[in-house]
Order: structure tokens, then C-alpha cells, then sequence
């Protein structure tokens, strides 16, 4: 976990001691990737695709472009920054602008519960799709499994193969779905680049539910395990924040494919947040019974995933109050209480599933903004925490403009996103 350092036994030589080090390096950067790349495409952002699809059609297609335009913006600036400085968010954030980063760890920890709370009501969805069990016994089994996974001595091994498996098992199911729905791909492109509509709330909301929140800086906290730290290893850095942008954007395109060509084809979702999911109708759709089946295996695999990459997140954060929980056993069991309290609160709540999930994203891309701030100063005018005497300029200006277009969304975006929680139920 976070914070750990890998303890060689007693008469280990020197080349075993190497080869130790290297495979806790390579895991914990595998584990950033897919953290990042799992976080980013949670039960959130599958049912804002269904959503948003529904309503739009191929116009979406220009919010997912969006989507990971602002990701690369957003996460090779956050990634370089705190593994050049080698210091969690919220610490740097401090170092460069004194209480700042207690202000952001309040913002991602309150995001963090919420999204949680959604992505535990995703899990429960999950199960009831793919085993017909009560959403919110299917909700309690998730949660209690994510404790599980981090009360182990060696959570953080055990979470990144978690991670790599539930990863490449979404995508896999997804992809097979996308290629039977046959979608307008060319229809699609085209949108893609020039859209029918353009829906500010609906950007924000999307970027929120995949970069917004916590999701911003989870990779990155992550990658602090392997130990490549500083700035001599920035290209090993962007290598690896690349693959996970490189991961999401896949899934992203492909999940909004596979939904496009339902709604393409004449089928009516329901959107009203009342539905069990409108994703699981799509998939159902498609393959019928066996759908709403593999519906339910990526949705409760996206949402144990963001469980664990919410919680893990929010807990590091904790470590801008207090050094005690910076790593080791402290971090896991305050990342197991974390999870234990967005159990507790979605357990007793009566918020429809559906609207929550898609209200969390636009809580979280309102967020955003306010990090990034933070971050584009550091890079303008305290490179010193960075260990440089000048931050990169191809880095910094296109992270300053999607700064400032984050404020701007957020901002003609609240009153939209309100409105459709209350229309929701």
C-alpha cells in the first residue's frame, strides 16, 4: 500500500534484493494503470453512457471525444507532478499554497463517499442482473468483499491483480456486445468530430464520472508505490499514464458503441431513474436473457473495481490530516472504514440507483476544477516542488485551457445537473 517500502529478509543477496524490488515496481505500475483505467469506467459512467446516449444519440459521441482530450490534459499533468515531487496531492497542494490541499482532500473525500455509495449501488444492481439477487443484498455482498480484499496482509498486491483481472474481463464482455449491436459506426465518427448537439451538462457530468473526483489523482497516488519517483523517471511516468488513457478511452467508445446500436435499431430505454438500469435493458436488447447476464458481470466488475479504487483513494487523501495513516496497515484500515460508512449510508438511503449514480459524476466534475488550479500554479510558478527549474510548456498550456473550460462547464452546468436529480426521483 501506499507508503510501504519492500523489506529485504535477512541474507538475501544483492541480485535477489534487485530482482525483489523490480517485480513490487512493475506490479504497483501495472496497478496504477489499471486503478486509473478501472476507476474511470465505474457503474457511473456505464449508466451516463446509457443515459446519454438515449437522449442524444450519435451526438454523444462528441462527449466521449471530450472525455479523453481533458483526461490526457488532466492526467499526464497530475501524474508528472506528484511522482516528480514524489508527494501525494494534498501534501504538494500545501507545500505550494499553504491549506490548499486540506481544501481539496474535503472535496475528494466528500466525492469519494458519494461516488462509493454510488458504486455500491452499482454492485448491487450488478448481482441482481447477473444472479437475480435483492439490489441491495447484491450492494452488501460488494461491500463486504471490498473490506475483505484490504483487511489482507498484502492488499495491494492482492488489489492490483483484482484490478488487471476485473479490467480486461469488462472490456472482453463489452466488445462482444458492441460488434452483435451493430452499430452506425460511420454515423458515429462523423459526430464524433462534429456533433448534432452540444450539452455542457452533459460533458461535465461525463468528464466528472471519469476524470472528476478522486479518479483524477488515483493512478498517480498508486505509482508512488513502485518508487520511481522524480524527476528522472517523467518518461517512464507518461509512458505509463498514456496506457491507462490508452485503456479508458477504449472502453469508453466501445461501451457507447455497443449502447448506440440498440437505441440505433428503435429500441426505447428508460431513462427516468426508476429503471433497474437502462444499460441492462441495451444489453438485453441485444442478447436477450444472456445480456442482461453479461450486463450484470461488467457492471458489478466496474463497480467492486471503483469501490476499491474510491476507497483506496480517499483514504491516501486522509494522509493530508495525518501522517499516521500515510501507508502500511493504517492506510488499509482506513480504507476499510471508508467502505464500511459508503455501506452503511447507501443501506439506509432510498435514492434511486440509476439517478445517483449519474448525479455523483456531475459532483465530481464540478471538483475537478479546483485541483487543477491548484496543480497548473505549481507547474507556473513553483516548478522547485517538482524538482525542475521549468515545468514543461506542452504540458502546462494545455492543461491551463482545460482548466479553465473545467470552471467554465462547471459552471453553466450546476443548475442542469441539479435539475435532473430532481426529475429522477
Amino acid at each position: 500500500m501506499a507508503g510501504s517500502r519492500t523489506e529485504v529478509p535477512d541474507g538475501m543477496d544483492e541480485r535477489r534484493s534487485s530482482e525483489l524490488g523490480k517485480r513490487v515496481s512493475r506490479g504497483a505500475v501495472i496497478g496504477a494503470v489499471f486503478l486509473m483505467a478501472t476507476s474511470a469506467i465505474g457503474p457511473g459512467f456505464i449508466t451516463q453512457t446509457a443515459t446519454f446516449t438515449a437522449g442524444m444519440g450519435a451526438a454523444f459521441a462528441f462527449a466521449i471525444l471530450a472525455s479523453v482530450l481533458i483526461d490526457v490534459a488532466v492526467q499526464l499533468n497530475v501524474w508528472r507532478m506528484i511522482t516528480s515531487s514524489g508527494r501525494r496531492a494534498g501534501d504538494l497542494a500545501n507545500r505550494a499554497i499553504p491549506f490548499s490541499g486540506h481544501f481539496i482532500a474535503v472535496l475528494v473525500v466528500m466525492g469519494g463517499l458519494a461516488f462509493n455509495i454510488g458504486n455500491i449501488a452499482g454492485g448491487g444492481l450488478g448481482l441482481n442482473a447477473l444472479l437475480g439477487i435483492d439490489p441491495k443484498v447484491g450492494g452488501l455482498l460488494t461491500g463486504l468483499l471490498a473490506i475483505v480484499l484490504f483487511l489482507i496482509k498484502k492488499a495491494g498486491r492482492v488489489m492490483d491483480v483484482v484490478l488487471v483481472v476485473l479490467g480486461v474481463g469488462m472490456i472482453v464482455m463489452t466488445v462482444v456486445v458492441a460488434v452483435v449491436s451493430q452499430p452506425p459506426v460511420g454515423e458515429a465518427l462523423k459526430q464524433t468530430i462534429v456533433p448534432d448537439q452540444l450539452n455542457f451538462a452533459t460533458i461535465t457530468t461525463i468528464v466528472g464520472g471519469t476524470v472528476g473526483g478522486y479518479i483524477t489523482y488515483a493512478g498517480a497516488h498508486r505509482y508512488l508505490d513502485s518508487g520511481l519517483v522524480g524527476p528522472r523517471h517523467s518518461r517512464t511516468v507518461m509512458r505509463s499514464a498514456t496506457n491507462g488513457i490508452v485503456v479508458t478511452a477504449i472502453m469508453r467508445y466501445v461501451l457507447f458503441l455497443a449502447v448506440l446500436g440498440v437505441v440505433a435499431s428503435g429500441v426505447a430505454l428508460d431513462v427516468s431513474g426508476q429503471a433497474a438500469n437502462p444499460a441492462g435493458q441495451a444489453f438485453g436488447a441485444v442478447l436477450g436473457q444472456a445480456g442482461i447476464r453479461i450486463f450484470g458481470a461488467i457492471f458489478w466488475a466496474a463497480a467492486l473495481s471503483s469501490v476499491i479504487g474510491a476507497a483506496y483513494t480517499s483514504a491516501t487523501f486522509l494522509s493530508t490530516f495525518s501522517r499516521k495513516v500515510s501507508g502500511g496497515w493504517a492506510l488499509q484500515l482506513a480504507t476499510v472504514g471508508f467502505i464500511a460508512v459508503s455501506l452503511a449510508v447507501y443501506l439506509v438511503i432510498g435514492t434511486a440507483p440509476a439517478a445517483l449514480l449519474v448525479f455523483v459524476g456531475g459532483f465530481n466534475g464540478l471538483i475537478l476544477p479546483v485541483g487543477l488550479t491548484v496543480f497548473m500554479y505549481i507547474g507556473w510558478f513553483r516548478p522547485d516542488l517538482l524538482g525542475v527549474d521549468r515545468y514543461p510548456r506542452w504540458l502546462l498550456i494545455p492543461g491551463t485551457l482545460v482548466t479553465a473550460l473545467t470552471w467554465y462547464m462547471g459552471s453553466v452546468s450546476v443548475g442542469p445537473i441539479f435539475d435532473f436529480l430532481s426529475t429522477s426521483g
